[in-house]
Formats: C-alpha cells, structure tokens, sequence
C-alpha cells in the first residue's frame, strides 16, 4: 500500500523599517504536524529582497534531496509572479528586463532559481495582515529578524 504522501507547507513574509533600511525575513515551514520556525535580517535592504530572502532561506533549510510536494504561500506579488511568470523571459534575455535594463535583486533571483530547480513547488499567494495565520506567523517571524527590533 503506498505511504500517504505529506505535503511541507511553507509560509514566507518580509519586513523592513523604511525601503531601503533595516530589514527581516521569515518563514514557517509545516510537515506532519511539526513546525519549524528561521528568521533573520540585514542591516541595509529592500522589502523585495526581504520577501525573496524569505523563500531562499526556507528552500535552503529543507534535507538535500527534499523535492515534491511543497506548497508555498507568499503576500508578495512580485515573489511570486517573479518566479512563476517573468524569470523565463529573464533568462532568455540574458538577465534582462523586456526594457533591456537588469533584473533588479538579479543575485536573488538566481539564488532562487537554482534552488527551485528539480522542485515541484505551488506557488500561493495570500493576502498580507488578512488574518491568515501562517501568513500571521511569518510576519512575526519577519518582524523579529529586522535588526533592532529584538
């Protein structure tokens, strides 16, 4: 009889204290009823950088090998439509945009698609500071990585 298969929910959030400034990511990744919390910051930085730090450092924390079954939930826009949509059109150009500038955050993006690679992973978006609680939990988590804040 095949084993039921579980599904790893991840909840991702990025915070920052003025666009550039002081920011925080973090993520809340859920597997058969265990939880597992990282969270972390950067002095200088953007929102966007935040947000996709979030979903790198998740992706980066998961057991090598780790690559069905993940579902994960992000309140941003650019991550997620980034990662689904535009970065086959980056690619082809070169890291390019459709107006011939770099990729803002190219470093991350990159990071990203490596990390992604091989995955099977549904990207889910999620309004923010909508009661959502995973959504809640990443927040906090963001919240606590912003240096200064602790």
């Amino acid at each position: 009889m095949p084993r039921p298969i579980k599904k790893l929910v991840i909840y991702t959030d990025g915070a920052c204290s003025g666009n550039p400034g002081p920011g925080g990511w973090g993520a809340l990744l859920v597997y058969g009823g265990r939880e597992k919390e990282i969270y972390g910051g950067e002095d200088n930085t953007t929102n966007n950088r935040m947000e996709m730090l979030a979903a790198i450092k998740a992706l980066e924390s998961l057991k090598p090998g780790y690559a069905s079954d993940i579902e994960l939930w992000t309140d941003s826009k650019y991550l997620k439509d980034g990662i689904t949509k535009w970065i086959h059109g980056w690619k082809k150009r070169g890291w390019k945009k459709a107006d011939k500038k770099p990729v803002l955050n190219m470093d991350l993006w990159k990071r990203l698609d490596a990390l992604v690679e091989g995955k099977t992973i549904d990207w889910r978006w999620v309004k923010g500071h909508a009661g959502d609680p995973g959504n809640e939990r990443a927040d906090e988590l963001a919240n606590k990585g912003v240096p200064g804040r602790h």
